[in-house]
C-alpha cells in the first residue's frame, strides 16, 4: 500500500492510541470536503465545504476500530422546480483498520466471492476518506425537493406553478380538432341568372 501523507486532513494518526487492546481515544476534527462527494448534477457537498467529524478510536487485536459520525451541508437543486436547496447531511460509520500483517493474512485466505473490503493501517496512519464517502453519499436524498408538495414547473412554458396555482393553458384535444370544422356548417352560394340577364344570389 502507498504511504499516506499525515498532513492531509482526512489522514489520522493512531500513535496516541497505542496497540494495547482496550485503549481508546476520542477526537473531533473539521475537515474540508473532498471532490465529488455526491452527485454534482443533483445534490452534493461542495469541495472544501467543512465537515464536522467525531471519532472514537479503539485498539483491538486486529487493528484499530474506528467509530464515528460526520455532518455537513449539501447543496443542490429541487428536481421538480429547479430552485436551489440546501440539506443537512449526517452519516455514521464503524470500520476496522487492520494492522498490515492482519490485512495480509485476510488477503491470503480471502476467496473470489469475498467482497468485504479490508481497510488497512499504513504504519500508524489511516485514511478516512473512503469510509466518509460510504457514509455520506447514501445519506443524501436521491431526488431532493424544496418541499414535499412542490408542484414543479409548467410543462408548456416552464412557469413556477407554486407562484401561480391557477396557471393553465387552454388546449384543444387534437382528436376533436377535425370535428370542430364539421360542427361549423358551410353555407353554399348559388348564382341564378334571371330572364333579364341579371344574376341573383341564393343561399
Amino acid at each position: 500500500m502507498n504511504r499516506l501523507n499525515p498532513r492531509l486532513p482526512l489522514v489520522f494518526d493512531t500513535r496516541e492510541l497505542g496497540r494495547r487492546p482496550g485503549s481508546m481515544v476520542e477526537m473531533q476534527r473539521t475537515v474540508p470536503a473532498p471532490d465529488d462527494l455526491g452527485d454534482i448534477d443533483v445534490i452534493a457537498i461542495p469541495p472544501g465545504q467543512p465537515i464536522e467529524v467525531d471519532l472514537r478510536l479503539e485498539s483491538v487485536v486486529e487493528g484499530v476500530l474506528v467509530t464515528g459520525s460526520a455532518h455537513a451541508t449539501a447543496t443542490g437543486a429541487c428536481v421538480r422546480c429547479l430552485d436551489p436547496i440546501t440539506r443537512h447531511v449526517g452519516g455514521h460509520f464503524q470500520e476496522l483498520f487492520a494492522y498490515a500483517d492482519r490485512a495480509a493474512h485476510h488477503h491470503e485466505v480471502a476467496t473470489e466471492d469475498d467482497e468485504d473490503e479490508v481497510y488497512e493501517l499504513v504504519g500508524d496512519l489511516f485514511d478516512l476518506e473512503p469510509v466518509l464517502r460510504d457514509a455520506m453519499v447514501p445519506a443524501m436524498p436521491f431526488q431532493p425537493v424544496c418541499r414535499s408538495d412542490c408542484p414543479g414547473l409548467c410543462s408548456e412554458c416552464g412557469a413556477h406553478l407554486a407562484e401561480d396555482p391557477t396557471h393553465h393553458h387552454d388546449q384543444l384535444d387534437p382528436r376533436w380538432a377535425a370535428l370542430q370544422n364539421i360542427a361549423t356548417p358551410h353555407i353554399a352560394t348559388t348564382h341564378i341568372t334571371s330572364p333579364s340577364g341579371n344574376q341573383e344570389k341564393r343561399n
